[in-house]
C-alpha cells in the first residue's frame, strides 16, 4: 500500500498512528480524484481538493513537522501509484504502442494533480504553521511574563510550555537593534547570534530565545557554574550574523533556578537601560556584572537630574572632548585601583609619570584637590564613562 511505504520511508511520520490513519485518508482522496480525472477527463483545476489533505497538511503544521515531510509525501506517492499503473498498463494490454499511449496519458495527469495538490496544501500547511507558532509563542511568553513576575511557582508546568529548564544556572540577555535600521524581521538574525554567543558560553542546551518585537529579544542560556561572557569574544559573534544593523546584546548574570531565571533577565534589562542610553556602537556588548555598571543603572533612572548633577560636580571636566575624555578616563582608574599611580599606570599601559600628569590636569579642571568629596567625584566619572553625551557638557 502507498500508505506503507510512505510511512516506512518518511521517518518524521513513525509512531504517530493519528497521522497514519489521517494519511491514508489523504491518499484514498487523492488517488480517487487522479482516477476521476482520468476515467472523465476532468481538468485538475475543476476538482475539489479531499479536505483529508487539508487536515493531513494543518495536523504536520502543529506537530511542527517539515514542510518538506509534506512534500516528500505527495512525490513518493506519485512515485508508487505509477508503479503500480505501469504494472496494470502491463497486464491489461499486450500490445506495447497502447501501454505506451496509456501510460503516458497517467503520467501527465498525475503530474498535473500532483503540481496543483502540491500548491495548495503547501499554502494550507504554512498558514497553520504561522498561527499555530503565534499561538504557542503567546502561551510561551505569557508563561514567561508570569515566571518574570513571580506569579507561578509551576516549574513543571512552565517547563513544558516554554520548552526550556529551569532548575539550571541562567545567563539572560536582551538583543535588539535600532528601529531606524530594522527594515525586516530581526528574528532570524537574532536566532543566529542566539545560536553562536551559547557555543561562546559553554551552552549545551538549547536556548531560550523569545522575540519582544520586531526589533528586540529575550534569551536564556543554560550555562556551566561561573561562566563569565568574554566581552572581546562577543563582537565577532555578532558581527557574523551579517548585515547591518549591528545587533547590540544585554547580558545579566549567572544565577541558578526559578528565582535566577527572573534575576539575570531584569540585570540584562537594566544593563540594556545603560547602553541604549550610551548609545555607542563601538560597544555592542553590555554586561551588568562590568565595573560600575550597577550604580550607572541607577543613575540611568533620570536621566536629567543625573546630568545637572554630573555638570555641577566636575564642572569643566564633564565637557564633551576627547582631551577632558582622557582625564576622566585617568581619574577614574585612579580611583578604581585605590589612588595607586603605579597600578593605574599598569592598567593603561602608561608611565606613572603621565597618569600624574592627567591626574594634576584633572585637578586642575575641577578646581580642587581631588581628595575633596572623592566619592561625589567617583559616582560622576562612572555616570560619565556609561552614560556618555547624556550627562556631558556639550559646551
Amino acid at each position: 500500500m502507498i500508505r506503507d511505504v510512505l510511512a516506512d520511508r518518511i521517518v518524521e511520520l513513525r509512531g504517530d498512528a493519528a497521522i497514519i490513519d489521517l494519511l491514508e485518508s489523504s491518499i484514498a482522496g487523492n488517488v480517487e480524484n487522479i482516477l476521476q480525472s482520468l476515467r472523465h477527463g476532468i481538468p485538475v483545476e475543476n476538482i475539489e481538493p479531499p479536505s483529508a489533505a487539508f487536515e493531513y497538511a494543518r495536523r504536520l503544521a502543529q506537530r511542527g513537522v517539515p514542510v518538506n515531510a509534506l512534500v516528500r509525501a505527495y512525490r513518493l506517492g506519485q512515485q508508487q501509484l505509477l508503479e503500480e499503473a505501469y504494472a496494470e498498463c502491463r497486464r491489461q494490454h499486450p500490445d506495447p504502442e497502447v501501454q505506451a499511449t496509456v501510460y503516458q496519458r497517467i503520467v501527465m495527469v498525475t503530474f498535473d494533480y500532483i503540481d496543483w495538490i502540491s500548491q495548495r496544501v503547501v499554502a494550507v500547511y504554512e498558514t497553520e504553521h504561522e498561527r499555530w507558532l503565534t499561538e504557542r509563542n503567546t502561551a510561551r511568553f505569557g508563561r514567561i511574563q508570569d515566571l518574570i513576575a513571580g506569579a507561578t511557582d509551576d516549574v513543571d508546568a512552565a517547563e513544558r510550555v516554554i520548552g526550556y529548564r529551569l532548575r539550571v544556572r541562567h545567563l539572560g540577555a536582551i538583543l535588539w537593534v535600532h528601529e531606524t535600521g530594522a527594515q525586516q524581521d530581526q528574528l532570524t538574525r537574532f536566532n543566529r547570534v542566539v545560536d553562536l554567543i551559547a557555543e561562546q558560553v559553554d551552552s549545551r542546551a538549547a536556548p531560550l530565545l523569545v522575540p519582544r518585537d520586531r526589533a528586540s529579544a529575550w534569551a536564556w542560556f543554560a550555562v556551566p557554574p561561573d561562566v563569565v561572557p568574554d566581552l572581546s569574544s562577543m563582537r565577532p559573534v555578532l558581527d557574523d550574523a551579517s548585515g547591518p544593523p549591528l545587533p547590540m546584546v544585554a547580558f545579566g548574570g549567572v544565577h541558578t533556578g526559578l528565582t535566577g531565571f527572573r534575576r539575570t533577565h531584569l540585570e540584562a534589562l537594566e544593563a540594556q537601560r545603560v547602553a541604549m542610553i550610551r548609545d555607542d556602537p563601538k560597544h555592542p556588548v553590555t554586561r551588568f556584572q562590568e565595573p560600575g555598571l550597577k550604580v550607572a543603572a541607577l543613575l540611568a533612572l533620570d536621566v536629567d537630574q543625573t546630568r545637572w548633577w554630573v555638570q555641577e560636580t566636575l564642572g569643566g571636566l564633564a565637557a564633551d572632548d576627547e582631551q577632558h575624555a582622557r582625564l576622566r578616563e585617568t581619574l577614574l582608574l585612579f580611583f578604581q585601583h585605590d589612588s595607586s599611580y603605579t597600578a593605574t599606570a599598569e592598567a593603561m599601559v602608561m608611565h606613572k609619570n603621565s597618569v600624574k600628569y592627567r591626574v594634576t590636569s584633572a585637578e586642575k579642571v575641577l578646581g580642587r584637590p581631588i581628595r575633596d568629596d572623592r566619592q561625589a567625584l567617583e559616582l560622576a566619572l562612572t555616570a560619565c564613562h556609561w552614560l556618555g553625551q547624556a550627562v556631558l557638557s556639550l559646551g
